[in-house]
């Protein structure tokens, strides 16, 4: 297991050790479940950087947004967030167009390529994590699912999941 603080083999002192030695599993986990993600995106029909494909995502969940809006939610500058545009650009993934009522305004919207490509990519992912939960015993399966539900709860700290439900 990785341990971030190079002491994984300290005993525990505390009732706050149980809770960082999980923290260190799920990194470990999460970590997997990373490379698995990088590995599958790469066997997509045209190699993406994760960056690339994050900012594909968002456009796809909010088509038409402007640069500046990309740029806040990816956390990224302006300049950095055009240059991003101009390489899915020239790839055909993405296309900036006029606003329709704001003269001064560019939209980014997705090209047919660029869905595809994202349709590819999320293929390859569940493809690849399916191979991974079928090792897993269905007891343990269920228990993941629960789990996670659980920590998008938390996460969002509403105490209910994604559908509404509580875990």
């Amino acid at each position: 297991m990785t341990r971030l603080s190079g002491f994984g083999d300290d005993p525990a002192g505390g009732p706050g050790d149980d809770l960082l030695s999980l923290a260190l599993e799920i990194t470990d986990a999460v970590d997997g479940l990373a490379n698995l993600w990088s590995v599958a995106a790469q066997g997509a029909s045209l190699r993406l950087s994760p960056h690339q494909l994050r900012a594909l995502r968002i456009l796809e969940s909010e088509p038409g947004l402007n640069l500046t809006a990309l740029a806040e939610g990816m956390e990224i500058g302006l300049p950095t967030a055009s240059r991003l545009c101009d390489r899915l650009e020239a790839a055909g993934l993405l296309e900036r167009e006029l606003h329709p009522h704001k003269r001064r305004e560019v939209q980014l919207n997705l090209t047919g390529h660029g869905r595809q490509v994202l349709g590819d990519v999320a293929s390859r992912r569940s493809r690849a994590l399916a191979v991974v939960l079928a090792a897993m015993e269905p007891a343990e399966r269920e228990a993941l699912s629960r789990g996670m539900r659980a920590f998008l709860s938390a996460q969002d700290g509403t105490g209910r999941g994604p559908d509404g439900s509580r875990p």
